[in-house]
């Protein structure tokens, strides 16, 4: 009876564990999964302003509020807009002390927690950058996506799409240079954005189903005058742009690709998610197995894939890497070394497997889908040269 008895609070003990390890996977899961728009992602950390002056901000010393460049810098109801690290500034051992080039609304005050964020601009194309637009309704899967439209007097249209944690407010950063070379854009917000339907479990998908979107934006683009496209998207928004060059019944109108930040790697990406939450090491397998059991996600191989221009089609088999692949468009992959969340290494394996048709231009220094942030010239002057031919 003794050994009944152990054996039966044994396999309890188990099943409990193993219960608890479900759960804990699944909480986990959410780090990526429901990564809300606009919201900061797991890892960038809230900073405390210390003082302002004008022109002037201190912030909390950290390895984030030391990174180069322009940066949005927000809270619940604030948003800025802080330049260069102002070395020369006096300043406290704990602090660091910014340019404040502008507060977009709200206050700052001394013991505000922010954080920093690739949103420069707040708004639309009309009222962050003076930039005439139309909003239009996209007819998508789920339902009207809204999107604005920023005319321009080319026939090649470039589709704009946004990616975690961010919102179509994103693609602001680089609206007025795409203007300036007189680029029709097309801004469509996606499945779980303000304004558009939500996905049926609410859950993001790392662009594995939001590509679609996408797609319905190609549609409306060239039946409204557009001959070509380019597909510019940055994080899971990058990976939306791959999807839709593989697999959309349009892709022979798509003459290039830009990717900033490209998630590669599902897998990768919600395990560094994951991480960011203080999850431990043990439980991030399980947070991969419970997104797939949410989402019906296919694994990846944590990259293994990443040489392959074309994702797999449904029927494809997924353990086989022999099978065929399509020429991808003319491409450029901007991205860096310091990006926690999308590894720069799977970009520089994807570039590397075709260096005739995929351009890597590295940024250093700068986090996850703020490419154009650390350094906005050199970005737009690597856009320049591979858009000309386009032009």
């Amino acid at each position: 009876m003794r050994t009944v008895k152990a054996t039966a609070a044994a396999v309890t003990a188990a099943l409990t564990a193993a219960a608890a390890g479900i759960v804990a996977g699944r909480i986990a899961s959410d780090a990526g999964l429901k990564a809300p728009p606009g919201r900061p992602l797991p890892g960038e950390p809230r900073l405390t302003v210390h003082s302002t002056a004008a022109g002037r901000i201190a912030l909390t010393r950290d390895l984030a509020s030391l990174r180069p460049g322009t940066y949005g810098l927000a809270a619940d109801a604030t948003h800025a807009v802080v330049g260069d690290v102002l070395t020369a500034e006096p300043h406290s051992a704990d602090t660091v002390v910014r340019r404040l080039e502008r507060v977009t609304h709200g206050t700052l005050a001394p013991g505000d927690k922010v954080w920093l964020t690739p949103n420069v601009h707040v708004g639309d194309p009309r009222s962050a950058l003076g930039l005439d637009h139309t909003d239009v309704g996209i007819p998508g899967e789920l339902g009207v996506l809204p999107a604005w439209f920023v005319p321009g007097t080319r026939d090649t249209w470039v589709i704009a799409v946004h990616g975690l944690g961010t919102t179509r407010e994103h693609t602001l950063n680089v609206m007025e240079f795409l203007h300036r070379h007189r680029f029709p854009v097309l801004a469509p917000a996606l499945r779980g954005d303000a304004g558009a339907s939500r996905p049926p479990d609410g859950l993001n998908h790392f662009g594995e189903t939001e590509w679609r979107d996408l797609d319905a934006a190609m549609r409306y683009a060239l039946g409204n005058g557009a001959r070509q496209l380019v597909l510019y998207g940055w994080s899971t928004g990058a990976t939306m742009a791959l999807r839709a060059a593989a697999h959309s019944g349009l892709r022979d109108r798509v003459g290039g690709l830009v990717l900033d930040s490209p998630v590669l790697s599902w897998e990768l990406t919600l395990r560094a998610l994951a991480a960011a939450r203080h999850t431990p090491g043990v439980l991030l397998p399980l947070a991969v197995r419970a997104a797939q059991g949410r989402t019906g996600l296919p694994s990846d191989h944590y990259g293994l894939y990443a040489d392959r221009t074309v994702p797999y089609d449904d029927h494809e088999d997924r353990t086989d890497d022999t099978g065929p692949d399509r020429p991808p468009p003319p491409t450029l992959i901007l991205h860096g070394p310091d990006d926690t969340i999308a590894p720069w290494d799977l970009s520089r394996r994807l570039a590397g497997a075709h260096p005739d048709r995929i351009a890597l231009h590295t940024v250093r220094r700068a986090p996850h889908a703020a490419m154009w942030n650390a350094d906005p010239s050199a970005y737009e002057e690597a856009l320049r040269r591979f858009l000309t031919p386009l032009m």
